[in-house]
């Protein structure tokens, strides 16, 4: 390694736990409002809908800024836009945590969701240009502690906070974080040239394409479910919104010279393979992460707080094998790295298919830190496989669709989870409820040792509300299986992907982490 790499590498060792921690706090700040809701709906005299709308708010202005943050770094400097997300996140965090009432803290959880856009693209080009190219896969490996362990911190972290403190504490503890950010990020990261010349022109039409289509179908996924999908005609409309935009803005952004989302990177198979496997990457990540918890509070009556330490453990499991895989890229295929991960990802999820009601606390931790070891041998791999043909004066923009994808799966899997566990509910019960007669041989004996458990007659009110709690509860059970068996066939189903990207070890291009 020559004089220059080495110092490159040894002030990359350094900036990546910094870029890694201001990607960790947005991350999480995703998913530590969710355990909170009920708190917030109490303490502001809101209902609980309505308290949904501090997630949703948050969700769609990040939505919107992502995509263009590559061209914001472009044109104004990704050292300049990293610090102003910072300090602009740190700012509405502290808002957020003093809010007197509901309608204030949803604007003030948009410009929160604002301002913190930026901070995963940004940080993901300022960590590849910080390393030499056969040291990238480690420090990926390093902001992936950040990007997938950050969803699984945030629910046990809130809960605590909530449970021992206030809910205002999920967004004040922010502050001092990024006040020691800035310093850090000024005094470290050096300015890159801004790539764009020439007089500014801002595509407005092209980021009105993206405020519409990408904000639409974010409100559409955070809230369809609750609505009856399209049985909404709001929800109808914002789809048919949505979809129009789309179409309008991937014209509008093929066609312009200095695009706001430079969609001509789909062109390049790879990266739209990997764009497409990054996606499924955020589907299974925030699926998955939907569903244990909900399962174990709403069927083995666990807290919130318990509830997040049983997927604690996986996000261990997953910090120690990051360096490992991280280590692997440059020697080992990375199309095989990432199907190790799709086999093993879908195999422990239809291994889920095996909870049951009297599931021991500890096979849940075990199950789960079974699924999390499949997230380094996708995260690593499939960021070194989307960057290794990416010019270094594009990684802004390819690092802003990337992130896009991750963040855009895991809203996907979270609707399509909970979707699920609604409609399928629906179906078992009514099933089940087909066979609670008598008519049924092994009905009446059913119906005989329940009321003698409970110590009334079999034909009772309280023994036929036993019963029809029983069969709640089984089909709700029967639906979470569903849901674990439905993504793990969907991860199977990707390996096919693979075969469409290149063979190739990492570390020969720009391997970017995000």
């Amino acid at each position: 390694m020559s004089a220059s790499a080495a110092r490159s590498a040894a002030t990359g060792w350094v900036i990546a736990p910094v870029v890694a921690l201001a990607a960790f706090m947005e991350i999480m700040d995703i998913s530590i409002a969710n355990v909170a809701l009920p708190h917030i709906a109490g303490a502001l005299s809101s209902s609980q809908n309505d308290s949904t709308w501090v997630l949703t708010s948050y969700l769609v202005t990040n939505a919107i800024v992502m995509p263009i943050s590559g061209w914001l770094a472009n044109t104004f400097g990704r050292k300049r836009l990293f610090l102003t997300c910072i300090g602009g996140f740190t700012l509405t965090s502290l808002l957020c945590g003093f809010a007197p009432n509901l309608p204030t803290l949803i604007v003030l959880r948009a410009l929160q969701g604002a301002t913190g856009g930026g901070l995963q693209p940004v940080g993901q080009a300022i960590l590849a240009d910080s390393f030499p190219a056969e040291k990238r896969g480690m420090a990926s490996a390093i902001y992936g502690i950040a990007a997938v362990v950050a969803p699984t911190i945030g629910p046990t972290l809130g809960g605590w906070l909530t449970d021992s403190y206030s809910w205002r504490w999920i967004f004040l503890i922010n502050a001092p974080v990024g006040v020691m950010l800035m310093l850090l990020v000024q005094s470290l990261i050096k300015e890159a040239p801004a790539t764009r010349r020439g007089p500014l022109g801002v595509d407005w039409l092209g980021f009105g394409f993206v405020a519409l289509s990408l904000g639409c179908l974010q409100v559409v996924l955070d809230r369809g479910q609750d609505a009856d999908w399209f049985g909404s005609m709001l929800i109808t409309l914002l789809t048919i919104t949505s979809a129009v935009a789309f179409v309008l803005l991937t014209w509008r952004e093929l066609h312009h010279p200095n695009p706001m989302v430079d969609l001509r990177l789909m062109k390049k198979p790879g990266f739209a393979v990997t764009f497409v496997l990054m996606l499924m990457l955020g589907f299974m990540l925030f699926g998955s992460t939907f569903l244990i918890p909900a399962y174990t509070q709403q069927l083995m009556g666990y807290r919130a707080v318990d509830a997040g330490m049983a997927l604690t453990p996986g996000g261990l499991a997953t910090i120690a094998l990051l360096p490992l895989v991280g280590r692997f890229i440059n020697k080992v295929d990375l199309r095989l790295l990432t199907a190790a991960g799709l086999i093993i990802g879908g195999v422990s999820l239809l291994m889920m298919t095996n909870l049951y009601l009297g599931v021991s606390f500890e096979y849940l931790v075990w199950l789960r830190v079974v699924q999390a070891l499949a997230l380094p041998f996708l995260f690593v791999p499939i960021n070194a496989m989307a960057f290794r043909d990416i010019p270094p004066e594009k990684t802004n923009n390819a690092s802003a669709l990337i992130n896009l994808a991750r963040n855009f799966g895991g809203s996907i899997g979270i609707a399509f989870a909970s979707t699920v566990l609604t409609r399928r509910e629906q179906f078992h019960q009514s099933r089940l409820v087909e066979q609670l007669q008598s008519l049924n041989p092994a009905y009446p004996d059913y119906a005989h040792q329940l009321g003698n458990a409970l110590g009334s007659a079999p034909d009772s009110a309280r023994t036929l509300a036993g019963v029809y709690q029983q069969a709640i509860e089984q089909a709700t059970l029967l639906s979470y299986l569903d849901g674990f068996r439905i993504l793990g066939l969907l991860f199977l189903g990707m390996l096919p992907l693979l075969l469409l990207v290149r063979a190739g070890k990492g570390g020969g291009g720009p391997v970017a982490a995000h």
